[in-house]
């Protein structure tokens, strides 16, 4: 493919560098808008591989899975696909801060994301790194404007050309694998770091930090006695993520009918535990852990510590609780979730055989730690275009990032607004009251991470608004005018809110036992189980069974929260104005009359699109936004 290339210059609408789930994502969302799209990875047989726990979803998590569904996305499809666990998190709690999850197995899921990108035609696959960027003057940007990049394979170099460029190196930009006193470069075990692209893009003028992420040792299931540790079981029965999956399954009456689902037999986990006798060694080894002796200088994520971080961190606790998940029906290999460390091996070994049911384990692969370069993301817009090389845009762990989930979800935004910055249409942005990817994008542009940035319900001002079940409410049709929502997916919305509207005409009408049925659903612990046997019995007449579940618990959730939801609207209404008001781009902030001088740097260096992005800035308080307010009014008079 590159020899044959090189003989000209290729034309691409747009080209995504890293196939992993942010680049997958990308890829896909560029390829349902019609362009064309380069897809450059050092392996294309690594395209979608997951190399920490093989598992999609969770709280927060969850929910941006399911937004990236409604957009179109692949995630959600190849999750479902290959799901080996389903499991809904927090069921005992409100439906805002429930949170789907699945264990997947981790080789048939990257073969369903290369499955699912090789079918598009739109989409062209490629491998090299990428030697160098290719930019020329012009642009909104201070500098430069992206015009392709050049790629190594072997030993032929190329230049690909483009309208724009999507950059997801996830943890290879100068990655550095530590184990104990040991280290090597790559991003992960058996795969090289990128080495260039660093230095190319502080001569573009980037400024880059470092961060740090880890995984846990795998173990040999038959070394494990498993059959004596307490199991975790999944949903029974499994609910998907995506709904294209939801359309193709029968309702419960009709089994026979019924589309298989899930794909893959089923699983369950174990938990273990960490004690005390594990902790004193860990105490005993810190000088030989690469966080503590200062060979790693970088941060890791603080919601998600390595078993040595945890011992120190809560010296109190004896035991932390250690879930042995499978990684695959094609392997033997245990995930160990709840121990990532980059302790020696010797020492691994140690906390492994003294774990509960672990004493005879063999450990396949130790655990180990990551660091690498990211790009401080006060120098990326919300679009997640950068603010200095126009047509370039980022998404991912170089973002300063962590997890699948929030890497996907940059990917998908970066993707259709290169796609739109290619055809010259103004770019989309992804509101705090409309997407928990619209919380993270302006977490990312309004504040400086000082660790790897993780997904949390609380995160979302507005979360009884952003559940998993009405994503496709919030963002389908968003989806259909961005042109990343197929023709199937927008026949199912319309079926559902159809449905919906049934289902509600039929609540205001019904009485049970003499009863309002819409105050009936607010009885404590009444189900979507309830609400589907009282619409059965209801007069006037109720809706078909065939009624989608998701339908079901919407309307529920809907009629439950009712006078908190509309206070919620009714708060995001009062703040629009303020919220979407834009600041000048030329506005000089060290020249407005009393500010304060943190807040002047503050604005300086994010230097916010909005009034919102501007107040949730560190360092300005609410005279400051004042003050900021009556210049900018000022300089539009004068105008």
């Amino acid at each position: 493919m590159l020899s044959s290339m090189s003989q000209g210059t290729p034309e691409f609408d747009v080209i995504v560098v890293g196939g992993g789930h942010a680049g997958a994502e990308a890829a896909w969302a560029a390829a349902n808008m019609g362009a064309r799209c380069a897809l450059v990875t050092v392996d294309p047989a690594r395209i979608g591989v997951m190399s920490c726990n093989p598992a999609i979803g969770g709280l927060a998590k969850g929910q941006i899975v399911r937004e990236i569904d409604a957009l179109g996305g692949l995630m959600a499809r190849a999750t479902d696909a290959t799901g080996i666990m389903f499991k809904t998190l927090n069921t005992s709690k409100g439906p805002a801060v429930r949170g789907p999850r699945a264990q997947c197995d981790k080789h048939a899921y990257a073969r369903e994301v290369r499955r699912l990108l090789q079918s598009r035609a739109e989409i062209t696959i490629l491998p090299g790194f990428v030697e160098s960027f290719v930019t020329r003057p012009g642009g909104t940007s201070p500098s430069r404007r992206i015009v392709g990049v050049v790629i190594r394979h072997l030993d032929a170099s190329t230049e690909l050309r483009a309208g724009a460029v999507v950059l997801t190196t996830g943890t290879f930009m100068r990655g550095l694998m530590h184990t104990g006193e040991s280290r090597s470069p790559g991003g992960r075990i058996g795969e090289p770091a990128a080495v260039t692209i660093s230095s190319h893009l502080r001569e573009l003028g980037f400024e880059l930090g470092r961060l740090k992420t880890g995984t846990p040792p795998r173990l040999r299931r038959s070394t494990i006695d498993w059959d004596s540790l307490e199991p975790q079981t999944g949903d029974e029965p499994p609910e998907p993520f995506s709904d294209l999956t939801w359309s193709r399954l029968s309702p419960p009456s009709d089994s026979s009918a019924r589309a298989p689902f899930p794909l893959l037999p089923q699983v369950d986990c174990r938990i273990t535990s960490t004690n005390a006798a594990i902790h004193a060694a860990i105490r005993a080894n810190l000088h030989r852990a690469p966080m503590y002796s200062g060979q790693i200088e970088s941060v890791g994520p603080r919601y998600c510590p390595s078993i040595e971080d945890k011992v120190v961190r809560f010296a109190q606790r004896e035991s932390h609780h250690v879930f042995l998940e499978p990684e695959s029906h094609e392997s033997d290999w245990i995930y160990c979730n709840g121990i990532s460390t980059s302790l020696p091996k010797d020492v691994q070994e140690a906390i492994v055989r003294a774990m509960p049911g672990c004493q005879r384990a063999e450990i396949l692969q130790f655990g180990y730690a990551v660091e690498y370069d990211m790009v401080r993301p006060h120098q990326i817009h919300a679009t997640a275009m950068t603010k200095i090389v126009d047509g370039l845009f980022l998404a991912g762990q170089i973002n300063g990032t962590s997890g699948y989930e929030e890497a996907a979800g940059q990917g998908l935004l970066a993707g259709i607004n290169a796609v739109r910055f290619a055809r010259g249409v103004e770019p989309m942005t992804l509101g705090r009251d409309e997407s928990y990817i619209g919380v993270m994008m302006d977490d990312l542009v309004t504040k400086t991470p000082i660790e790897p940035y993780r997904m949390f319900t609380s995160r979302a001002e507005h979360r009884l608004l952003l559940r998993a079940d009405n994503a496709a409410d919030r963002l389908t049709p968003r989806g259909r005018e961005l042109g990343t929502v197929c023709d199937e997916r927008w026949s199912l919305f319309q079926r559902r809110r159809t449905e919906i509207d049934a289902i509600n005409r039929i609540i205001d009408a019904a009485r049970i036992d003499n009863e309002s049925l819409a105050l009936r659903m607010k009885r404590p612990g009444y189900s979507t189980d309830d609400l589907r046997r009282d619409l059965e019995s209801s007069q006037p007449a109720a809706p078909p069974r065939s009624m989608l579940p998701q339908s079901l618990f919407t309307v529920l959730a809907e009629r439950q929260y009712d006078g908190y939801i509309t206070r919620q609207r009714a708060e995001v209404r009062r703040h629009a104005e303020t919220e979407h008001r834009r600041l000048p781009r030329e506005i000089d902030y060290r020249s407005i009359i009393g500010l304060r001088a943190e807040a002047r740097e503050s604005l300086a260096r994010f230097r916010p699109e909005t009034f919102g992005q501007a107040s949730r800035l560190e360092g300005v308080n609410p005279t400051d936004l004042t003050l900021l307010l009556v210049a900018v009014s000022r300089n539009r008079a004068r105008r």
